[in-house]
C-alpha cells in the first residue's frame, strides 16, 4: 500500500525519503533497498525496534551496503536536514495531539526540498479528538478544517488522496514548488514525470 503510493507520486531511487516514526522498518525494508545509498531516512525515538527491524526484515549485510540515516528521536529540528524529496508518515499522525501534529508539519516542511512533499495519514472525523502529546495505543481525530489549517500554517498545499488505507484517509502536504499531477481528482496515478 504505502510503497505503491510512494512510487505512484513519484519515488525513484535517486530521490530522498524520510520515513517518520519508521519503527520496525516496516516500509523501510522496501525503501532501503529500492534507493540509492544514503537516500532512505529514519527517524524513530525507540532504538528497539529499529535494531528488531535490521534483525528480523532486512539484515545487517543490506544496512551495511545501503547506508541509511537512522535518527534516533521524536524531532528532526537539530537533524540538518535540507532539500528531502520525499516524506511519508503512516499511522503517526492517528497518535499525535494537534501540537505534535503542528511541530511534525513544520520540521518536515522545513527539511523537503520546494519540489517535496509529504504523504501522510490521518483519521478524520466532524471535530479534533482535543488529547495531548503523544497518544498511544489510542488514537485522534482531526477535522479536515484543522488538517487544512495545518498544512498552511506549515507552508504546505493539501490534497486528500483516495488511496486506500484500512482505516485512515490519506493526504499529500505540497511544497510551493511540488509536481502534483500524479493527483488526479483524488486518485493517485504514476508520476508521468518521473518514468
Amino acid at each position: 500500500m504505502t510503497m505503491n503510493l510512494l512510487t505512484g507520486a513519484g519515488v525513484r531511487a535517486h530521490h530522498s525519503v524520510i520515513d517518520v516514526g519508521c519503527g520496525s522498518l516496516r516500509i523501510g525494508r522496501l525503501l532501503i533497498p529500492y534507493l540509492n545509498i544514503g537516500n532512505y531516512i529514519g527517524v524513530e525515538p525507540n532504538k528497539w525496534l529499529v535494531y528488531d527491524g535490521i534483525r528480523y526484515e532486512t539484515g545487517k549485510d543490506l544496512i551495511n551496503m545501503k547506508r541509511p540515516n537512522l535518527i534516533f528521536a521524536d524531532s528532526i529540528a537539530h537533524a540538518h536536514l535540507h532539500d528531502i524529496d520525499y516524506a511519508i508518515a503512516q499511522s503517526i499522525f492517528s497518535h499525535t495531539s494537534r501540537t505534535l501534529f503542528a511541530q511534525w508539519l513544520h520540521e518536515l516542511s522545513a527539511a523537503l526540498a520546494p519540489t517535496g512533499c509529504l504523504l501522510g495519514t490521518v483519521i478524520t472525523s466532524e471535530q479534533d479528538s482535543g488529547e495531548e502529546g503523544w497518544v498511544y495505543p489510542g488514537c485522534v481525530t482531526f477535522s479536515l478544517q484543522t488538517i487544512q489549517s495545518l498544512a498552511t500554517d506549515a507552508g504546505f498545499t493539501l490534497h486528500q488522496l483516495n488511496h486506500w488505507h484500512p482505516r485512515q484517509t490519506w493526504f499529500c502536504f505540497a511544497k510551493s514548488e511540488c509536481d502534483t499531477s500524479f493527483i488526479k481528482d483524488g486518485t493517485v496515478q504514476w508520476h508521468p514525470n518521473h518514468a
